[in-house]
């Protein structure tokens, strides 16, 4: 019997946590970072997947707060996680960049318009980090994360894609992209799921030792 629920646990597995990773790096990265002293992490682009039936609780309103809300969460995260890194650079603490930019009359949530170099010269970076992340599961209390926690349920519908772009501000050229696409369980809160989003790519991200 107990071998019998350690078969049936094992074929669960892949059930609950299926990711596929997609990583990136320019041929001259070595140099670009060399030439880097400071990173600047901007808000994401995030983007909420829920079904008929949780689209009919929020009002179009609510369902952009929380995205906006989840941008700056996961700019945070992304912020600590490097810190606790050994790195090669700097990071730029996300509340100076987004004064910065909204000093300078930018919409933090909406810089599309704005080259990775004009974006560098109002920051004062070398390297910007910007990019998207999707989610299809979202908390009673209103807040998007990429499980059900509070029902205790871990399906495998849960999905959570994560995709980060550092882009040079010298050239506009893209030194590193890094794609995580995770089905299942992934965390229970923002920093959770970016510790694990990026836990396999921390050594292969040359702006870390």
């Amino acid at each position: 019997m107990k071998r019998l629920l350690v078969f049936f646990a094992v074929c669960l597995m892949p059930f609950f946590m299926l990711s596929q990773t997609d990583l990136y790096v320019h041929p001259n990265a070595d140099t670009y970072v060399a030439n880097t002293k400071t990173i600047a992490i901007l808000p994401l682009k995030v983007q909420v997947n829920l079904s008929l039936k949780e689209l009919k609780d929020f009002t179009q309103e609510q369902m952009i707060a929380m995205s906006k809300n989840e941008a700056l969460e996961i700019q945070k995260a992304t912020y600590f996680w490097f810190l606790k890194r050994e790195l090669k650079v700097q990071i730029q603490d996300p509340q100076k960049t987004n004064e910065l930019l909204k000093n300078n009359g930018i919409d933090i949530h909406d810089y599309d318009s704005y080259t990775s170099s004009e974006l560098g010269a109002i920051l004062g970076v070398e390297t910007i980090v910007t990019g998207t992340f999707e989610t299809s599961k979202l908390l009673s209390n209103g807040v998007v994360v990429g499980l059900a926690v509070l029902t205790g349920y871990f399906g495998p519908t849960n999905s959570t894609t994560l995709n980060m772009e550092f882009k040079s501000t010298t050239d506009n050229v893209m030194v590193v992209k890094y794609l995580k696409n995770v089905r299942g369980t992934v965390g229970s809160n923002m920093q959770d799921q970016i510790n694990k989003l990026m836990r396999k790519v921390s050594r292969r991200i040359p702006y870390t030792k």
